[in-house]
């Protein structure tokens, strides 16, 4: 043991000496590029090369530099991901090690801006001063370090934060079928977060062009790109850049979390993402399985999200909530990719095309939504009104189904559909008008008490809106003790009924 302690100290010295030696020299390893494919590279030589290593390709015939990321090390060759156009690289090329991994932009001049993963900018305000870069693979916080979910993080949605509640450092999913409103919830999420102290980055990941220019206007007309960095990673963008750029957003959110700030972060989409992996791993061979995608697709995406968390006060207090998007088709959200992100998160919040098509926005289907963690997060208001509200909902939805294939129905079952079709009228809830927490309680109160039963069902929208007025107006006592959380009196929940009926009245 000891002689082989001091062969190990000695070979390593060695090592040290010689690369001090080349470093003062200036010896470079130089490779050669055997074959260009649709983003790929396969290189020979660079011996020395690691894992993750960011390789640099000098193409004389273009201004912006080409690099890669090593990515299988096979006896013979590199197999490459290229981060850029590849038209101007050629078999015979050369190819230089650059001894670094990866890495991103990070800090408080991100704020308010758009940008790719390499750091290019994509807006027309001017450039950005970086103080600092760090990599974009990093180590998910050990469990050590972190600290339960205990603060709720506020959508702005009735049907979110009433019935399926988010916590700050949770990671819930947003699952649906194409244009059923997925990232509408995120982008509402996005502006209720406005003076509440929440960091936001959007990463878009194989959208069209003309899809990312909407969602970033739609954040600057609600004044939300104050607090808000977008990275994108567009449909024309190379599959490697739409590889990697969830990774380098998510190191751009976990520089502010460790700074102490919560953060939140979107995803969209997953779907795109877990394709151009597919893609890639294909034309650098790795084996195919289920629906073609290598048999890593489940951790490439767990080593992202398990890095979204609550730390402890230890280390700053920060926390980091992660809202994937995944995409399915037909309603299939057993399929492989929605069924692999289901089991990394703490919670999906489904989206129905037929809710979508009967025009109850958001379209999400309260049966097969659940929040696993936030529950316990949830202010006590919520727990006082919506205790029963998600198990009524749902069997009224069941009795309405039935109840289209007979006339004559007792009592008891037309109450049932009488309170939950107002229920449902409450829940709606036009995009980009997110709700505060007093406002939702005074609305749920009213319909979950029977006040709104005799209101026709297309009014309830506009006595809805009176009552909000009315309660932020006349009660902002009750409205400051609901959102610090603090337990409503008997007496305080009979303020907001007496105001409702006084409404209904007149």
């Amino acid at each position: 043991m000891i002689l082989q302690s001091v062969i190990k100290d000695t070979f390593s010295t060695f090592e040290q000496v010689l690369n001090d030696y080349h470093a003062q020299i200036n010896i470079r390893e130089i490779g050669t590029v055997k074959s260009v494919g649709r983003s790929i590279a396969r290189v020979s030589g660079l011996p020395s090369v690691k894992a993750d290593e960011l390789l640099y390709f000098p193409l004389s015939n273009t201004k912006s530099p080409l690099f890669g990321i090593a990515f299988n090390l096979d006896p013979d060759e590199i197999g490459v991901i290229l981060l850029g156009e590849s038209d101007h690289l050629q078999a015979g090329s050369e190819v230089y090690r650059t001894g670094r991994v990866m890495d991103v932009p990070v800090g408080e001049a991100l704020l308010g801006r758009v940008v790719d993963i390499t750091g290019n900018i994509l807006d027309e305000g001017g450039s950005i001063e970086i103080t600092k870069r760090l990599p974009i693979e990093r180590e998910a916080p050990p469990i050590i370090n972190r600290a339960p979910v205990t603060q709720p993080l506020q959508t702005g949605l009735k049907v979110v934060d009433a019935l399926i509640p988010i916590g700050r450092g949770q990671r819930e999913l947003i699952v649906g079928d194409r244009q059923t409103g997925k990232t509408a919830i995120a982008l509402d999420t996005i502006i209720n977060q406005k003076d509440k102290n929440v960091i936001c980055v959007y990463c878009a990941i194989g959208q069209r062009a003309s899809a990312v220019a909407k969602v970033i206007e739609t954040l600057r007309q609600q004044g939300a790109m104050e607090y808000t960095v977008v990275v994108v990673a567009s449909g024309q963008d190379s599959p490697g850049l739409q590889y990697i750029t969830p990774y380098g957003a998510t190191t751009m959110a976990e520089y502010f979390m460790e700074q102490g700030h919560d953060v939140l972060i979107i995803y969209d989409d997953f779907t795109h993402h877990a394709r151009a992996y597919r893609e890639l791993s294909l034309l650098l061979r790795r084996p195919p399985g289920r629906e073609a995608y290598p048999g890593d697709i489940f951790y490439i995406h767990s080593r992202l999200l398990e890095r979204s968390t609550h730390l402890s006060e230890k280390y700053g207090g920060g926390s980091l909530t992660a809202l994937p998007i995944v995409e399915t088709q037909a309603q299939n959200i057993s399929a492989y990719i929605p069924t692999n992100l289901i089991s990394i998160t703490d919670g999906q919040i489904y989206l129905s095309p037929d809710l979508f098509q009967k025009a109850i926005f958001p379209a999400i289907d309260v049966g097969k939504s659940v929040s696993r963690v936030g529950g316990k997060t949830q202010l006590s208001a919520y727990r006082a009104v919506a205790g029963d509200l998600r198990l009524s909902y749902s069997q009224f939805q069941e009795v309405e189904v039935f109840a289209r294939f007979g006339t004559q129905l007792d009592e008891q079952t037309r109450n049932t559909l009488i309170r939950g079709r107002r229920v449902r009228e409450i829940l709606k809830q036009p995009q980009s008008q997110p709700l505060q927490v007093a406002e939702q309680i005074a609305v749920l109160l009213a319909v979950t008490s029977g006040v709104f039963d005799s209101v026709p069902l297309e009014e309830i929208d506009d006595v809805s809106k009176a009552l909000c007025q009315m309660v932020r107006r006349e009660l902002a006592s009750v409205c400051q003790c609901i959102e610090s959380g603090e337990t409503l009196t008997d007496e305080e929940y009979q303020a907001i009924l007496k105001i409702a009926r006084q409404l209904i009245k007149e």
